[in-house]
């Protein structure tokens, strides 16, 4: 399987979404946990079972989640991070006082959910050209706060990630094209201010802006929306024109589509798919 190495962000990064995620679900106070149990109160332990098949993800942040409560908590992960579990597998152990326990455990398994989801339909995504030398990425259309973790686990089930945000690199849409009045007015704006060493990415509709593409020498054509006799058409050119440019294919890509996609020599496909269209892998947490 052909997959990107997903790096788990640094906690001095994710700590204060974590923080103000606990925030959000304890308010003013846990009213059951703190009424029935005293603080720190007796260590107890427990397991968290997958209640689903999927590729297990969020675990290390799950730990964190528990430990930003009561740092002598203990979560040990029975599963490997982006491993394959089961229905009925127990993919982590915990330990720890038990107000710590209750009070963490909506937060760390609402996140563990969704991003174990998002690496399993993406996986899903992946192994459909596992086979062909085309790299699948994912796009910018994430949950607002949680775009850090959601591209990470994109990442987990074998994505590449495309730009974090619109600072990483120059990506010349139609709505760019349509408000200057053309791609090659566009491309010379930009790369007069753009600072070394970003990329210019232009989004292509026809064979016509692909032309256009290549003769203001974008570094990466998007072929978006084409038909498939049009995209192959359109990779063809490239080539020959110029065997520098990259090209990626997006626009309503499915499980359907990708591997005809991917079979007309594109070198990337993006979809959102993974990110938007996954449904939570069920998890849940039981005391022993």
């Amino acid at each position: 399987m052909k997959s990107s190495v997903a790096v788990l962000p640094p906690f001095l990064v994710l700590d204060q979404l974590l923080q103000s995620w606990l925030m959000e679900d304890i308010g003013r106070g846990d009213r059951t946990t703190q009424s029935l149990l005293s603080q720190n109160s007796t260590i107890r332990q427990g397991k968290w079972v997958a209640k689903a098949p999927g590729i297990i993800t969020g675990l290390p942040i799950a730990a964190r989640v528990f430990q930003l409560l009561n740092h002598q908590v203990r979560f040990v992960a029975v599963k490997s991070e982006g491993a394959r579990c089961e229905a009925g597998d127990v993919v982590a152990e915990i330990q720890g006082s038990l107000d710590a326990l209750l009070m963490g455990e909506r937060v760390a398994l609402n996140l563990a959910m969704r991003l174990s989801g998002i690496a399993t339909l993406t996986n899903i995504y992946v192994e459909k050209i596992a086979d062909l030398p085309a790299m699948f990425v994912d796009t910018r259309k994430t949950t607002p706060g949680l775009r850090i973790l959601e591209k990470y686990a994109s990442a987990v089930g074998g994505a590449i990630n495309h730009r974090m945000g619109l600072d990483d690199a120059v990506m010349i849409k139609d709505n760019h094209i349509a408000a200057v009045g053309g791609i090659r007015e566009a491309i010379t704006r930009i790369r007069s201010q753009m600072p070394y060493p970003l990329t210019i990415e232009v989004e292509t509709e026809s064979l016509e802006q692909v032309q256009e593409a290549l003769k203001y020498q974008a570094d990466i054509i998007m072929l978006d929306n084409m038909p498939l006799t049009m995209m192959t058409e359109a990779v063809q050119l490239i080539r020959e024109q110029d065997s520098r440019v990259k090209i990626e294919a997006s626009g309503n890509v499915s499980l359907e589509t990708i591997r005809a996609v991917a079979q007309t020599g594109v070198d990337y496909i993006s979809s959102s798919a993974p990110i938007t269209q996954s449904r939570w892998l069920d998890l849940s947490m039981k005391m022993i």
